[in-house]
């Protein structure tokens, strides 16, 4: 991996991770000004700050580097998003319902994309201190240990993850997909983080994972660390994934075909 200044840029990552995820972490709890985007989708003012924290962190560091941010979208060297440059995909609090409601489920993801590839991902929960990251290539590690996916071969003992869109009620499919894994699988449970989800993934806590109307910016950084852990990233299909272009479904590889097949019905 290419050096910048001398400092690695995955420890670059971790540490901006770190640094606004203890912002999210002091300010967890306290009355909080929320706002809404949509219907259902909420801001904080802790996602604000920290998106803030971040983007004054790359534009130091790296102000040759295009980023694109859940609230504040894509901006680079003459807010060009080129193909051939360096773009960190980030969200600045992935659970932002979560962390509005009090519930201790949300992270700080960031992704960092050359040539249209993921090459660093991290994926930081500053309630139990647990930081997730990946370099492609290099593998994938749960607070500098290695982490590999699950050995579970069968969908019927396996644990399984989704979440639901914010315009779920207007996704029928989705319905049916989720009674369909429900009726199949040992468990499946919904957090509301999916940067946090595909971790778990990563990390053998999931067997797998599925979910429709994702961003760029919940996907970036957990679907490489889903990769470097040893499990398969897809779409719905089985068709190579781009994290532009949801739904994604994310598994040990080892029950990757059977959630294909129960999303098929």
């Amino acid at each position: 991996m290419a050096e910048v200044k001398g400092i690695r840029v995955l420890n670059f990552a971790i540490q901006t991770a770190r640094d606004a995820g203890r912002l999210l972490a002091e300010r967890f709890g306290r009355t909080l000004e929320v706002t809404n985007k949509g219907e259902l989708d909420l801001v904080t003012e802790s996602d604000l700050a920290s998106e803030r924290l971040i983007i004054e962190r790359i534009k130091t560091y790296h102000p040759r580097h295009a980023i694109l941010a859940e609230e504040s979208g894509a901006s680079g060297p003459a807010d060009r998003a080129g193909q051939d440059e360096w773009r960190w995909i980030i969200d600045p609090l992935d659970g932002t319902t979560n962390y509005a409601h009090g519930y201790p489920c949300f992270c700080v993801s960031i992704g960092l994309e050359h040539k249209g590839r993921i090459e660093i991902g991290v994926v930081y929960d500053p309630l139990r201190d647990e930081l997730f990251s990946a370099e492609r290539g290099e593998g994938a590690s749960l607070n500098g240990r290695r982490i590999n996916v699950s050995p579970v071969d069968n969908l019927a003992g396996a644990l399984l993850c989704t979440g639901f869109p914010y315009d779920v009620r207007e996704r029928s499919e989705f319905a049916r997909h989720f009674a369909n894994f429900i009726m199949n699988a040992q468990g499946v449970r919904r957090d509301g983080a999916a940067a946090l989800d595909l971790a778990y993934v990563a990390c053998g806590r999931f067997d797998g994972f599925w979910e429709e109307g994702l961003k760029p910016w919940d996907v970036a950084a957990g679907s490489l660390l889903v990769e470097e852990a040893g499990g398969r990233v897809s779409k719905y299909d089985g068709g190579a994934l781009s994290i532009y272009t949801p739904p994604i479904m994310a598994s040990n590889g080892l029950v990757h075909e059977q959630m294909m097949r129960v999303l098929a019905v």
